[in-house]
């Protein structure tokens, strides 16, 4: 089994080589629960970033870690103090509300029936949805309120995050942006400042989810625990 993407680079900002590990095949196919990638991970999750002989999990802490070993612009995880606390405050409360909401509406909409073959009830269906809607007025309110970005006027680490985790419900139909212009507005600015081919790229497998073939028996037996734990 192969792991990883190498990314090699040179100059002031980016020396050396990184590998981001994770199973070549996707997730799909259930190799990041082989015994390969649990010697890189034993929690058994993606993504992982392998730094010489050092090892690091979690999305958030390899963008930080990343963010600290490079000269990234100042406005991706702001010098001033206040500034860099609004973005660790954002990063610290969507672990389990948005994150949680998207994940959950992601599921029970396209991956539990059509991937897993479990069907969901629409009382099932409806509570996600609501609960996702309950989360994307918070993001509104408390973290973006007026401004371009959540934590003023550049983007930082807490709008990839965020935009991260929303396209998740956008891969399954949800209309996260039609009703919201705000948010509509908003993504456009992060479309804009990170390029709109990268953005795509970044985002191109969650848009196609919806094509993702049904798993394999053996493949869904291994997978089902740990969604099962993942969309409480």
């Amino acid at each position: 089994m192969k792991l990883g993407l190498s990314i090699t680079g040179s100059g002031p900002s980016l020396h050396g080589k990184l590998s981001l590990l994770f199973p070549h095949n996707g997730l799909s196919t259930g190799q990041h629960l082989s015994d390969a990638f649990v010697q890189v991970n034993p929690l058994k999750k993606v993504p992982a970033l392998k730094d010489g002989d050092f090892i690091l999990t979690e999305s958030v802490a390899i963008l930080l870690y990343l963010t600290h070993k490079y000269k990234v612009p100042d406005h991706w995880y702001p010098q001033d103090l206040q500034t860099r606390a609004r973005v660790d405050e954002y990063l610290a409360w969507q672990h389990t509300t948005l994150r949680r909401n998207c994940l959950r509406a992601l599921w029970h909409k396209v991956m539990l029936p059509n991937f897993l073959g479990e069907q969901v009830s629409p009382k099932t269906l409806e509570d996600t949805v609501a609960e996702l809607e309950v989360t994307l007025q918070l993001l509104e309110d408390k973290f973006l309120q007026n401004k371009d970005f959540i934590v003023g006027l550049h983007i930082s680490l807490a709008d990839l995050v965020a935009i991260t985790e929303l396209m998740h419900p956008v891969g399954a139909g949800c209309q996260v942006f039609q009703s919201r212009p705000k948010l509509a507005a908003w993504r456009q600015r992060i479309e804009a400042a990170v390029g709109k081919d990268l953005f795509q790229e970044a985002h191109e497998v969650i848009l196609k989810v919806k094509n993702t073939p049904p798993a394999d028996p053996t493949i869904k037996q291994k997978l089902m625990p740990g969604v099962l734990a993942m969309i409480q």
